[in-house]
């Protein structure tokens, strides 16, 4: 499912993000843009209302409609690696590619094949002013927003993590943090999830979305595209280091088995000169055969 217009716009953005070395920019057009004081509100918004009936109803709502979406879209997922998580216990951070919307409902499908009743979604708070369906599950939809706001990151941001992860659930946390459309390599990676992996003294559950092309059009210019989870080894922060040594080491491994991913999955040295090929589904590709 494709959501967002001007595709080719977004495209072309990637692509000079990519050559430019600018893995972590915003490369979406028309997403919503927030004045200090607006993002303000959103945190004190969600922070006030979280414990309230009202917003715990809706909640019920959002997730019972994001796991008929995460049903509907994934019918054809596969997952590979499981027995990289099959004797984890309590609470975990899960990192995955970002590159939709809904990515998260592939990652939602695996948490479910675990038996969890939820994954919670770190999300940028601007996700949180978008309207419509997706704007309600953005907001309910057992999302926390984070935002650049040190007090709010160190206290209240912290203190929903740890309650989280105390009650033994998956938090996703996406570590390339901007999302690129269909964008199938991965991108070097921000320390922020790591960090609080090693701080809460839990593992990170460490994933890869394969995207293969489908013969079928999702629209005039895209194919249909089918997603594969791989888990990744388990990383573990280490009780002999500090919490800062820690997530750098975490961050590094991670990156080096998703980039290990991507080169034995699509069978080519991970570079980021740009290439057609690169954007999932996109009829501008120039391999010209697809796998089912």
């Amino acid at each position: 499912m494709i959501i967002g217009d001007k595709r080719e716009v977004v495209i072309e953005n990637i692509s000079k993000a990519a050559e430019n070395g600018d893995f972590h920019t915003k490369v979406e057009v028309g997403d919503p843009v927030l004045t200090a004081e607006e993002s303000r509100q959103i945190i004190k918004g969600y922070l006030d209302n979280t414990g309230k009936m009202s917003f715990r109803t809706k909640s019920y709502v959002a997730r019972k409609m994001a796991n008929l979406l995460t049903a509907s879209l994934n019918k054809n997922t596969e997952i590979v690696g499981l027995e990289n998580v099959e004797n984890l216990s309590g609470g975990a951070i899960i990192t995955s590619n970002h590159f939709s919307p809904l990515d998260n409902t592939a990652v939602r499908f695996l948490t479910r094949k675990l038996k969890k009743k939820r994954i919670n979604i770190v999300s940028q708070e601007t996700n949180l002013a978008m309207g419509g369906i997706i704007g309600f599950l953005m907001n309910y939809a057992d999302i926390i927003p984070i935002a650049d706001d040190k007090k709010y990151l160190k206290k209240d941001f912290y203190m929903i993590l740890q309650e989280l992860i105390e009650k033994g659930e998956y938090i996703l946390i996406y570590p390339e943090q901007e999302m690129w459309f269909n964008y199938r390599k991965p991108r070097p990676l921000k320390r922020g999830a790591y960090f609080y992996a090693a701080k809460l003294g839990v593992p990170v559950i460490s994933c890869f979305v394969e995207m293969q092309d489908l013969p079928e059009m999702d629209t005039e210019d895209f194919h249909k595209v089918k997603y594969t989870v791989h888990i990744l080894p388990t990383i573990y922060p280490d009780k002999n280091k500090t919490i800062k040594d820690n997530s750098i080491e975490m961050c590094r491994l991670d990156y080096e088995q998703k980039k290990e991913a991507y080169e034995r999955i699509y069978g080519k040295p991970l570079d980021y000169g740009f290439e057609a090929e690169d954007i999932a589904g996109w009829t501008g590709n120039s391999h010209g055969s697809y796998t089912a």
